[in-house]
C-alpha cells in the first residue's frame, strides 16, 4: 500500500502523514515514511525531537553519495551520470527507526518526473520508484506542497493520492488542480481529507465542492502540534479521544474506500 499525501502549503499535510504511518505501524505493519517536500517536517510530526529532526541530512544533500551512485557531482551541469543508479540499499542505510516506522528524508524533488536531468533529482527519482514499486512496507510519502511534483517517476504508481484541504478556496482550488493533473498521468483513486475543521459549516462546505465517494474523513480544529512542540512529544501522543475517533475514520476509509459521516 503506497500513499501520497499532497495539498496546499500549510493545510497540515505532514501531520497527517506522520499519524496515519503510527496507525499502520500500530496495526503491525512494516511502514517507510518518505519525506519528500523540501520543508521536512515529517520527522516532528512523527515524534523525533527537534535535535535529531534537524540532524538528518536529506539524500538530496548527501554529495558524496550522489557522486557514489550516478557518477557525477551534484549542483554541476554538463555532465554524464548513470540514469539508473543502484538505489536498493539506500532505504536500508539512510532511514531513522522510531516506533516502528522508519523515516527516510528525501529533500526536495523539483517538478517531480518532468524536472531537471541533474544526477541529485536522477537519484531522488530512481529511489522512490525502488520504494513504490519493489517494496513491500505501507509506504507514506509527505509531498510537496502544490502540483509541481506530478510527475509519472514520483506519483503514478501511488494506490491513492490523499489530498489535504482546509476550509479556503484556495485549497479547494489546489486540490481540484491536483486532482486534473493526475488524471492524466494516470492515478485513478484520489482521497480528501477536510483539516482544519472549526464547526459543522465548515465541514458541509467541503463535502458540496468534492464527490461524497472520494471524502476519507474531516480533523477537528486543535492546537497539538504547538503543544507537541512545546511538550517535546509525538503528536499520536497527544491526540483527545474526539481526534483519535477522526484519524480512525480516515485510516479505516484507506482500506475500504468507505463514505464518511459528520463527525459533530
Amino acid at each position: 500500500m503506497k500513499y501520497a499525501v499532497t495539498g496546499k502549503g500549510g493545510v497540515g499535510k505532514s501531520t497527517i502523514a506522520g499519524i496515519i504511518s503510527h496507525y499502520f505501524a500500530g496495526d503491525g505493519y512494516k511502514v517507510i515514511a518518505i519525506d519528500a517536500d523540501p520543508d521536512t517536517n515529517l520527522g516532528f510530526s512523527i515524534g523525533l525531537t527537534s535535535g535529531q529532526a534537524e540532524s538528518i541530512i536529506p539524500i538530496s544533500e548527501q554529495r558524496r553519495l550522489i557522486k557514489e551512485r550516478t557518477g557525477a557531482n551534484p549542483k554541476e551541469f554538463g555532465q554524464l551520470f548513470k540514469l539508473n543508479p543502484e538505489v536498493k540499499d539506500i532505504p536500508g542505510k539512510f532511514c531513522i527507526d522510531f516506533r516502528g516506522i522508519k523515516l527516510l528524508v528525501l529533500g526536495s524533488v523539483r517538478k517531480g518526473g518532468g524536472g531537471c536531468a541533474c544526477p541529485e533529482n536522477v537519484l531522488l527519482r530512481s529511489l522512490l520508484s525502488e520504494i513504490i514499486l519493489n517494496r513491500d512496507e505501507a509506504v507514506i510519502i509527505d509531498m510537496e506542497a502544490g502540483i509541481e511534483h506530478l510527475g509519472r517517476a514520483t506519483a503514478s504508481n501511488v494506490d491513492q493520492m490523499i489530498i489535504i484541504v482546509e476550509p479556503g478556496s484556495q485549497s479547494i482550488n489546489t486540490a481540484r488542480k491536483i486532482m486534473k493533473y493526475g488524471n492524466e498521468i494516470g492515478i485513478k483513486k484520489f482521497g480528501i481529507v477536510g483539516n482544519k475543521i472549526q464547526n459543522k459549516d465548515q465541514e458541509i462546505w467541503i463535502r458540496n465542492k468534492f464527490d461524497e465517494n472520494d471524502l476519507l474523513g474531516f480533523i477537528s480544529y486543535h492546537n497539538i502540534i504547538r503543544d507537541s512542540d512545546i511538550q517535546q512529544k509525538p503528536l499520536v501522543d497527544l491526540l483527545n479521544e474526539n481526534l483519535k475517533k477522526e484519524f480512525l475514520t480516515i485510516y479505516k476509509s484507506l482500506f475500504h474506500g468507505s463514505q464518511v459521516s459528520g463527525h459533530m
